[in-house]
């Protein structure tokens, strides 16, 4: 196998549009199994939409990502990352200042990865793996460490975990503007027969109909929006009792959801995010 490395960091003083350039450039020319690639990003910066022969592995170790594609909207809190099958047309955004790692994979390079877009939880294992890779230095790149490092960080990644982070959205204009318009204003009065008499669709249609279009029954698909909204105010600081009563959740409930959707309760996980 071969693997390579690729820090893109801003020391030359390129504009981060010619940068991103600059990178899809070396990818589609570069002959290997595995890239490592890192960058820092200022807060609201915006990628347009692209994409790449390699699968990618997107990893925001602070900050805040947003990536936008067809199929909905995924957020990529600290110690998580979004696997990107290759091909897949997205654009990324930053909530807060974002110091980006990105591990581009040939699609066949090892059995068992996965073929959907999805977000994942990080291992220490392979979060340290993944700053180990982007820290090699162009003329360590063929050392036996560096091989052994890219190799082990290319096999762990069928083996991360899926997190229900992601968000799709229904390709039937009514619904989705109901759902962009909970997105902007989350309510804790959203409910199925609310939103069923708007459309003009008896409840069971209305749950068949959204179930279809989006895979996910409506309150799991709340569920995953209120995390949406609640994960970059958390981030930035505020308290875990507004960001829940602002969501209509008790703090005891929000708890609770926020720890069977993540792992962890709130205050614990943006601490070890911290």
């Amino acid at each position: 196998m071969r693997y390579q490395t690729f820090v893109a960091r801003n020391a030359a003083g390129l504009e981060l549009e010619q940068l991103h350039r600059l990178r899809l450039q070396w990818l589609e020319q570069a002959e290997g199994d595995v890239f490592a690639l890192a960058t820092l990003y200022p807060s609201g910066h915006h990628i347009p939409d692209h994409h790449h022969i390699q699968a990618q592995l997107l990893h925001a170790i602070s900050g805040v990502a947003m990536v936008t594609t067809k199929f909905g909207r995924w957020m990529v809190p600290p110690h998580h990352a979004l696997w990107l099958p290759a091909g897949v047309e997205h654009a990324v955004d930053m909530l807060g200042d974002v110091s980006m790692h990105s591990i581009y994979v040939r699609p066949d390079a090892v059995a068992g990865l996965k073929d959907h877009l999805h977000v994942v939880g990080l291992t220490p294992l392979m979060d340290n793996l993944i700053r180990e890779a982007v820290a090699v230095a162009p003329e360590r790149q063929a050392e036996e460490r560096t091989m052994f490092v890219m190799g082990l960080l290319l096999h762990e990644i069928p083996n991360l975990e899926e997190r229900p982070l992601g968000l799709p959205f229904p390709e039937d204009r009514r619904l989705a503007m109901l759902c962009r318009g909970f997105l902007k204003d989350p309510s804790p009065h959203t409910n199925i027969d609310n939103w069923a008499d708007r459309l003009g669709m008896s409840r069971r249609t209305f749950t068949r109909m959204f179930r279809r279009e989006t895979g996910l029954s409506l309150s799991t698909w709340r569920q995953q929006a209120c995390l949406l909204a609640a994960l970059p105010r958390l981030t930035e600081g505020e308290p875990v009792t507004s960001v829940a009563l602002d969501l209509g959740y008790s703090v005891p409930a929000f708890t609770t959801m926020f720890k069977r959707m993540l792992g962890a309760p709130p205050r614990h996980y943006l601490h070890s995010a911290a």
